[in-house]
């Protein structure tokens, strides 16, 4: 048996949540996950997971076991990164963990650029849903947050993302450009259906010096998701004004498909970090991608595509 690609079949089995989505994952066929994972519980002598037609489960030995796992192919990947590092050669494959919008908006587009750079790295980049700390089964983990990113791993800031008010030119040339916050209420809003959300509309304006939050009238909802590329499409079709986030609405503004509102008011910022586990040695390859997202987001506290597109907050 090979012990260590059984590990690792494992391990991904974990991250997968099933059989089948770690043979896809591995690009391997379903029979032979089985067969590993059954020969390495043969090997152990004990019972990993409980199988049934619903789940997987983790025995109680399986869950130390897995700690165990993800160190040793940690370890086992910094000795290989170390020992490519002497060759100079940026190669292997990166794990990347990510938040939807970022990957559909930003990160696409940049891709190629990086591929160019470094045609030896592949890229595996999960995107399953918001991303709120750093996960230590990826290379690198892109967090979007409003609150500071606090915890046991290397973190670098990548760029602060405001949202902002938008609609589309023909919207807003039939119902009027709002200067004030208090005209919103004659406005049709896509607003997302969030506790916070739904106990007032709260904007900033540039200068830090004033707040003003606004009821919600249901009747002017004109859309409730929590899917922000939604809210986004129903604002390129002109449904309503959207609070949408910067790096999502980069593009369409420097299109003029959305047009800013309200520029001196923002609704709050988010900060995009880039988040690695705390390893003595980062591959090269992480360090090129890490360098990569520096280089185009600017690394700093600053929202770089509200300058971009030429509309950035007035104070």
């Amino acid at each position: 048996m090979d012990q260590l690609r059984a590990i690792k079949v494992f391990v991904r089995v974990i991250d997968e949540g099933s059989f089948a989505g770690a043979a896809r994952a591995l690009d391997l066929a379903p029979a032979v996950v089985t067969r590993l994972i059954a020969e390495l519980e043969d090997h152990l002598g004990t019972r990993l997971l409980n199988r049934t037609t619903r789940r997987l489960a983790l025995t109680e030995i399986g869950d130390a076991y897995l700690e165990r796992a993800r160190r040793i192919l940690a370890d086992v990947d910094e000795a290989a990164a170390l020992a490519a590092s002497a060759t100079q050669e940026v190669r292997g494959l990166l794990r990347v963990l990510c938040p939807p919008a970022i990957a559909v908006h930003q990160l696409a587009k940049h891709l190629p650029k990086f591929h160019r750079e470094y045609p030896l790295v592949t890229l595996e980049i999960s995107s399953p849903g918001p991303v709120e700390t750093v996960d230590d089964s990826y290379d690198l983990t892109i967090v979007l947050l409003r609150a500071p990113l606090d915890g046991d791993f290397i973190a670098r800031r990548l760029a602060r993302s405001e949202f902002i008010m938008c609609a589309s030119p023909d919207y807003l040339d039939q119902r009027g450009r709002p200067q004030h916050p208090s005209e919103l209420k004659n406005h049709d809003a896509l607003l997302p259906p969030t506790p916070a959300m739904m106990r007032g509309l709260t904007l900033q304006r540039g200068d830090g010096l004033e707040e003003i939050t606004l009821p919600i009238v249901p009747s002017r909802a004109a859309l409730s998701t929590t899917h922000m590329d939604t809210n986004y499409a129903a604002a390129l079709h002109g449904l309503g004004v959207a609070g949408l986030p910067s790096f999502m609405v980069e593009d369409a503004l420097l299109e003029q498909a959305l047009e800013r509102v309200m520029p001196q008011w923002r609704l709050f910022s988010t900060t995009l970090w880039a988040g690695m586990p705390s390893r003595k040695y980062v591959p090269a390859r992480t360090r090129a991608f890490l360098d990569f997202l520096l280089e185009i987001f600017g690394g700093e506290d600053k929202d770089p595509w509200l300058v971009a597109a030429g509309c950035a907050t007035r104070a």
